[in-house]
């Protein structure tokens, strides 16, 4: 895996798909850009506890209890893995969605205890009645730089929007794991083997951060 490149734009991505935001209030948005809000405002006060953020296995599992439900983890896992998703097994499909989760997880909650200053400015919805996707477009704003744009696809399952893919400046995340996924199946030869290290690197990072 293309360690540092993925892990930096994970990072980046996953940091600013909920980040706190001080524009406009949940309230005042459409119903896709509504669980953006609605995870940002919860995520935004416990960062404010510095005891919390001090230790990373109670802020995972709090990121992953906050962002999940705003997450269609299935749909972003058949995405990544593309025509590998379809050769899969069971098992290879539940383990992957599994890990994967895992690293994007930890990956935020890395970030929501490192980065806290950005601000996020919803531009307008063109989103036709009775549309069942949408994206959401935004300006992710800090002090002295310029705004970067991230826009967020989202879908309705079973009654509620959840987003499935972020895109940086037009770069697509689940793009990019699925070209990075796809090389490491190339090089070590199955689906099962790239889940293995996978889950061997989420296990050693969760451990690092919890010694």
């Amino acid at each position: 895996m293309k360690a540092k490149h993925t892990t930096l734009f994970g990072l980046f991505a996953i940091l600013l798909a909920l980040m706190p935001f001080a524009t406009v209030t949940a309230d005042e948005l459409a119903a896709p850009q509504q669980p953006i809000a609605a995870a940002s405002d919860i995520l935004q006060q416990k960062m404010q506890d510095k005891n919390f953020v001090k230790d990373f296995a109670q802020v995972t599992q709090f990121v992953n209890q906050t962002i999940y439900p705003h997450t269609d983890f299935d749909k972003i896992s058949s995405l990544v893995l593309g025509k590998l998703w379809k050769t899969a097994s069971p098992d290879e499909k539940q383990r992957f969605k599994q890990e994967f989760q895992t690293l994007l997880i930890r990956t935020y909650s890395r970030a929501f205890v490192e980065f806290k200053d950005w601000s996020i400015h919803y531009l307008p919805l063109e989103m036709e009645d009775g549309a069942t996707k949408a994206m959401v477009r935004t300006e992710v704003l800090q002090p002295g730089i310029k705004p970067i744009g991230v826009d967020y696809r989202m879908a309705l399952s079973g009654g509620q929007w959840k987003a499935y893919d972020i895109m940086i400046e037009g770069v697509s995340l689940v793009t990019n794991y699925r070209t990075t996924f796809s090389n490491e199946v190339q090089t070590k030869g199955s689906l099962a083997a790239v889940i293995d290290g996978l889950a061997k690197r989420n296990a050693e990072a969760l451990s690092a951060k919890n010694s």
